[in-house]
């Protein structure tokens, strides 16, 4: 179908790609994976015509169509949403529009050309265009009264959402998708979800939703060394096999039979959950390739991320008593009374994420103007990480005097300890010195990660911890929340974080609180709650 050929990207000195050769076929879909400058976009753009390799080529099969979710979202500014949506087919859109175009001048002499593309129109199901454009829009959330509107006009997040649409439109053979599921609610995710697991054709995606990659991805395409690796199988399937891989080549005394019997048991236990999994009809396809000998050990590097507490917290930890936030003259929640107990790990969510920021902030004593109040446990220690952490950074301090300011001990301050505390975040010898007003995104979390794990607080508070991170500090942080033995209050997009961590759901709204001890998969499947929801948001 798409077929890659003797590729190498090179920038200067650096090699990104060397001599890759692969290819992407029909009713796969391939997610790809690799640490944060890999060249995962780089990938996608060449893949898609976008961007040039330094030499080889890349070849789509004769008659195939391609569509790319476009990334800038202001492109399509004087189109009106409908049509945005029908140029994902340019082909179909750019017969329409001359159609479209000669009818304004219609006469004898261009009757016979009319005739002519509106068979083309004809084979390319055109005249349903509209009518399945306008239900791509439905199902993404843009209601009908906005389907005529410019572009220009629409709402930044809802712009995501009509493009995502374009690059599903008219099923094109090979699809090409870098993070789709940015900006999308819970429900939209799950809708996507369930259409791509279904969709018949090529998928090439990259995410870092660990839940989206193993709900519609028959491939993992591992970006390592400069080359691309297919390895079928979801995400948790090629980051557990890789792990059971890793820990085998250091069991020296394991006879190779033995190795050989725990692989092939690891891939029935995961073939058989898979296969109760709503997507298991169209997953089979993923189950019946799984082979013990692509199991190959990764050469990532996950951070230690551990915290510890310093002492172990009694049993109230946080009360709440009828809070209320508003802002210019906006209620984002109201009547919120909570009582948060040991052993709580709970996702605060809401569908306004300023009312989540807005909470965090407030008890953290981040915010003096609300009503309501709110009491820490005496036995309680707090260690919080913001949504914004710029104003972290804004000197030229290098990393190990950042982390120093931070540091509780004499032990803590010394240079060789710092220095260790970072090296198990990934900042390796040198890294450790650079200022830390140049950090990446990525980093900078790393950075208030390592000091949150330096306060040992018995409560983590945590607004969209996963921001920026790669798939390998999203692993470490997630497995890292589920051993902790503290209390947690998180708010997060990441469906796995909020499923694997979360034992008690809180919902704040403009009409009060919703309040469950229940997995986040059960709150958001629960019909009653749902009816509950939708009469919180809308009195």
């Amino acid at each position: 179908m798409l077929s890659v050929s003797n590729l190498s990207v090179q920038f200067g000195k650096r090699v990104l790609f060397d001599d890759v050769n692969t290819s992407f076929n029909t009713g796969n879909c391939y997610g790809i994976i690799g640490a944060n400058g890999s060249g995962k976009s780089t990938f996608l753009k060449i893949l898609s015509g976008k961007m040039d390799p330094t030499s080889g080529f890349v070849t789509l099969e004769n008659g195939k169509r391609m569509s790319v979710l476009e990334q800038n979202h202001n492109i399509y500014d004087d189109k009106k949403v409908i049509d945005t949506v029908i140029i994902g087919n340019k082909k179909l859109y750019d017969i329409k529009s001359e159609i479209d175009e000669l009818y304004l001048d219609y006469n004898d002499a261009n009757a016979e050309k009319i005739g002519s593309l509106q068979q083309q129109f004809e084979e390319m199901d055109g005249w349903n265009a509209e009518s399945s454009a306008a239900a791509l829009l439905s199902n993404l959330g843009i209601k009908e009264d906005l389907h005529h509107t410019l572009m220009r006009d629409i709402d930044g997040k809802l712009k995501v959402r009509i493009l995502l649409a374009q690059s599903l439109f008219g099923d094109p053979d090979v699809l090409i998708m870098d993070e789709p599921t940015n900006d999308l609610d819970y429900e939209t995710i799950v809708w996507l979800e369930n259409f791509l697991a279904n969709f018949d054709n090529c998928i090439i995606v990259v995410s870092h939703d660990r839940h989206f990659l193993d709900a519609v991805c028959t491939h993992i395409s591992d970006i390592d060394y400069n080359k691309i690796s297919h390895y079928s199988g979801n995400y948790t399937f090629w980051y557990e096999s890789s792990q059971l891989a890793l820990r085998q080549r250091t069991q020296q005394n394991k006879k190779a039979e033995e190795k050989k019997k725990e692989l092939q048991e690891f891939i029935a236990r995961f073939s058989a959950n898979v296969a109760k999994s709503k997507q298991a009809t169209s997953r089979k396809k993923m189950i019946d390739k799984l082979n013990i000998e692509e199991i190959k050990p990764s050469s990532r590097r996950y951070p230690a991320i551990i915290f510890e507490r310093d002492r172990e917290a009694g049993d109230q930890i946080l009360n709440i008593d009828n809070l209320k936030y508003d802002i210019e003259n906006e209620c984002l929640f109201d009547k919120i009374n909570l009582n948060v107990v040991k052993g709580d790990k709970i996702v605060v969510f809401s569908k306004d994420s300023r009312a989540t920021t807005a909470f965090y902030q407030i008890i953290n004593s981040n915010i003096s103007e609300f009503q309501g109040k709110f009491s820490w446990g005496i036995t309680t220690s707090q260690s919080y990480l913001p949504l914004e952490n710029h104003h972290f950074f804004s000197d030229n301090s290098s990393l190990v005097e950042w982390l120093r300011n931070y540091a509780t001990t004499e032990e803590e301050r010394e240079e060789v300890y710092l220095r260790g505390f970072l090296g198990k975040m990934v900042f390796s010898g040198e890294e450790a010195l650079k200022s830390c007003n140049v950090l990446s995104g990525g980093e900078k979390v790393r950075c208030m990660l390592s000091k949150m794990m330096m306060t040992r607080a018995n409560v983590l508070m945590l607004d969209e911890p996963t921001n920026h991170l790669d798939l390998e500090s999203i692993t470490a942080f997630n497995n890292s929340l589920k051993k902790f033995k503290g209390s947690v209050l998180f708010t997060t997009h990441d469906h796995e974080f909020a499923q694997s961590i979360a034992n008690r759901i809180v919902e704040l709204t403009p009409s009060g609180i919703i309040d469950r001890y229940m997995s986040f998969d059960e709150y958001m499947e629960d019909e009653k709650i749902k009816d509950l929801r939708m009469k919180m948001y809308n009195n």
